[in-house]
């Protein structure tokens, strides 16, 4: 079987923010005009983890996520180049040649900081040489800008966002990866307090967390999936409960308007909107105050439109 011509994009892709949408929204174009499908080539897992093992940056995407965001972006197809220490031991010439005896491509398309082969010593410039002896096109695309809700003119990477989201800042999270930052993972039982007090909660699996960013302690007004694909708002709580004497981390959900089972089921929590800090409070009914008003201002937010799952359209800036 004949390899199609592809224009391609080589990346981490961790997050999918407007960077990686701008470098697939160009290649688009480029797709177009010479007729062929755009190849979105990301790394799983992380290359530190062979190059670093233990100093690999958390992950804002599953793989699953990943996959899924690149083809809504975007890709026509999404291969994954797992990181053997072979293949990153290449030279940056060797790895270019292999991906083109590979895929066949036509055109490169990539960010201002692309870098390739072993030690990372390949870049835009040379892939433009590369390009010229093998006869595919490069293109770069420029650094893209994102105004956050305190004013400030960022360029948008992955590193910003996993800062953002540790900050607990999920509506500017929402703005530069043009989606809200979202956390998939099974529910297990917890201690069933919530039901207690009328709030039962979906907890989330923390082993499924390993290697994730999560969010900065809080509580969070988003929505939650269930596996049939329905969807309910949510008031969600990141941290320890204090009010308990608490201290391991939980993630937990509370799914308004919600009637069933969700126990070793894997669900979706997408976090919308910061609405509190995590807080002791001194009897049970002051807690369950709070709650009730945690509540009603998620439901507000819902019937506002606040919490449709749509893409962020602040306008981005190309630096």
């Amino acid at each position: 079987m004949t390899t199609p011509r592809s224009v391609i994009t080589i990346g981490n892709f961790d997050g999918v923010h407007a960077g990686h949408r701008a470098i697939i929204a160009h290649a688009a174009g480029v797709a177009r005009r010479l007729d062929a499908p755009i190849l979105a080539m990301c790394f799983d897992p992380h290359p530190a983890t062979i190059l670093r093992p233990g100093a690999e940056p958390p992950r804002l995407m599953s793989l699953a996520q990943k996959t899924e965001a690149l083809k809504h972006a975007g890709a026509d197809r999404v291969a994954v180049l797992v990181p053997t220490p072979e293949l990153l031991a290449l030279t940056p010439e060797d790895f270019i040649r292999r991906v083109v005896a590979e895929r066949k491509p036509v055109a490169f398309v990539e960010g201002p900081d692309f870098r390739f082969g072993k030690d990372r010593r390949g870049d835009n410039d040379l892939l433009a040489a590369l390009g010229r002896e093998l006869g595919f096109e490069s293109h770069v695309v420029g650094r893209v800008l994102m105004p956050l809700h305190d004013q400030l003119l960022t360029p948008v990477s992955s590193s910003i966002v996993r800062w953002l989201v540790e900050q607990g800042r999920v509506a500017d999270v929402t703005r530069c990866m043009r989606q809200p930052f979202a956390i998939d993972a099974p529910v297990i039982p917890g201690e069933k307090r919530g039901r207690t007090i009328g709030v039962p909660t979906a907890n989330l699996d923390p082993a499924a967390l390993v290697g994730r960013v999560t969010p900065a302690d809080g509580v969070y007004a988003g929505t939650a999936a269930a596996p049939d694909g329905s969807r309910f708002a949510a008031a969600i709580s990141v941290g320890v409960k204090p009010t308990f004497e608490k201290t391991q981390r939980t993630i937990e959900a509370h799914l308004l308007d919600f009637q069933g089972d969700l126990y070793h089921q894997p669900i979706v929590l997408r976090f919308h909107r910061w609405l509190r800090d995590q807080q002791s409070f001194p009897t049970l009914d002051a807690l369950k105050g709070q709650l009730a008003r945690d509540i009603e201002q998620v439901r507000q937010w819902q019937l506002l439109g606040l919490l449709d799952d749509l893409a962020d359209n602040t306008p981005v800036v190309m630096a």
